[in-house]
């Protein structure tokens, strides 16, 4: 296929039918604009340099993967991918304090600066086998899709932009995060927003999911670590002393009960107890236990009264293990909050929403506005026009060793970023 006449890939890479979606409305100003932008001939012959990278943007994806980025050790993958932005033609690119990795291509008048964004980390350990392997075209490996698919894609459009002299109105930052996952508490984007260095007026994240994915709201979440601690001691000479486990187990049993009939009703909020740890043997009285919880919801006041459900629950097992201790100290209780991700909504009419939804439809997909906890928690908590849009092919397994991705029309995903960044950004 890549040895067709630039007419028949354009013949194929054009012909998309205009659908407006039965349950999501588009304003004829962004209709206008998006078809604008789509018929523009620099924007054109760049769709078409996107089908005709495939090849490079799939190696970038594959070399990418095979760099460990394990929670708060992003580094190495940071450093290649600053390298891989300045190949693809930016020219000012640099990695700030925290970790991220920004590049910045100039518009016309820059008056505003137009964020597009994928995130460096992945959930796995340090050690972690990530070399990708092919079996029928499809790749496997840890974090090949969430989220080193969206930093591919986002060379690739670095690549295109510049390739192909498009030149924006606004300026583009290319940006790379770090913190994304798990225990990162969104800490990248968070540094960035509280900094504005560089100020950031719109932020389009790809982050996971298929095509068609216009993600407007913000699912939020409070995560706790919760300890209980005693002295510890031989599980027959010491007998009658606090037990840790069995206060936490307690704890959890309350918890559950009073979670499970808060949530049966209203907006939906979920739970889940994800690690438990402590002990030393079979035979030893623990001198600690803990465990992580993590409580998301889509509306936020719910989060704080799962979280005071989550403090009864666990001091009624702390009052109820040192009632029945026999001998020593009473048992201690820490709960630690260790993630805060925040909640909100970008309205649908908004111009970035319209937008990401016009061109999605222009594209022949049918757009769907859905809810996730993204680096876009933070720019939409804000009140900052912020959107996660899908990475396009095929993929499951994700946040599992057996994470795979095809490359199942995967140029198309990356056509729509650029024309939604473009129809934000503006062109010359």
């Amino acid at each position: 296929m890549k040895n067709f006449p630039l007419l028949i890939i354009s013949l194929i890479v054009f012909n998309f039918s205009f659908s407006q979606s039965k349950n999501l409305k588009a304003d004829d100003i962004y209709i206008k604009n998006i078809k604008k932008i789509a018929n523009n001939k620099k924007v054109k012959k760049a769709f078409n340099y996107i089908f005709e990278v495939e090849e490079k943007t799939n190696k970038n994806l594959i070399e990418l993967t095979e760099i460990e980025a394990p929670p708060f050790k992003e580094e190495k993958r940071a450093k290649e991918f600053a390298e891989r932005l300045k190949l693809a033609g930016i020219k000012k690119v640099w990695i700030d304090s925290i970790g991220n990795v920004i590049g910045l291509l100039e518009g016309s008048t820059g008056n505003k600066n137009i964020a597009i964004n994928a995130h460096l980390d992945t959930v796995f350990p340090e050690g972690t086998d990530v070399k990708v392997e092919i079996k029928n075209d499809t790749l496997f490996a840890p974090g090949i899709g969430d989220d080193t698919r969206g930093l591919a894609m986002i060379l690739t459009i670095a690549e295109t932009l510049v390739k192909n002299e498009i030149k924006p109105v606004d300026n583009i930052l290319f940006v790379g995060t770090v913190g994304e996952e798990g225990l990162g508490d969104l800490r990248g984007v968070r540094y960035l927003f509280k900094n504005n260095d560089p100020k950031i007026d719109s932020w389009i994240a790809i982050d996971g999911g298929s095509i068609g994915r216009v993600n407007n709201q913000a699912l939020g979440s409070y995560r706790y670590e919760v300890i209980f601690e005693g002295p510890g001691g031989h599980s027959w000479g010491a007998f009658g002393l606090v037990n840790p486990h069995h206060a936490l187990g307690v704890g959890i049993k309350n918890f559950v009960e009073k979670a499970d009939i808060y949530t049966k009703t209203g907006p939906k909020t979920s739970y889940n107890v994800g690690i438990i740890a402590g002990g030393t043997s079979i035979n030893s009285i623990p001198f600690k236990s803990s465990m992580q919880i993590d409580i998301r919801s889509i509306e936020p006041n719910r989060l704080n009264d799962m979280e005071e459900i989550l403090h009864n629950s666990m001091n009624e097992a702390l009052d109820k293990q040192n009632e029945i201790k026999r001998i020593g100290p009473d048992l201690k209780l820490t709960i630690n909050k260790i993630g805060n991700r925040p909640s909100g909504k970008v309205d649908e009419s908004v111009a970035l929403i319209q937008k990401s939804i016009v061109a999605t439809q222009y594209m022949g997909i049918e757009p769907r506005l859905t809810i996730g906890s993204t680096d876009s928690n933070i720019p939409i908590s804000l009140g900052f026009p912020a959107v996660t849009i899908g990475r396009g092919g095929d993929g499951g397994g994700a946040h599992s060793l057996d994470e795979w991705w095809l490359n199942k029309d995967g140029y198309k995903s990356i056509q729509l970023a650029l024309l939604i960044l473009l129809s934000e950004s503006g062109i010359n």
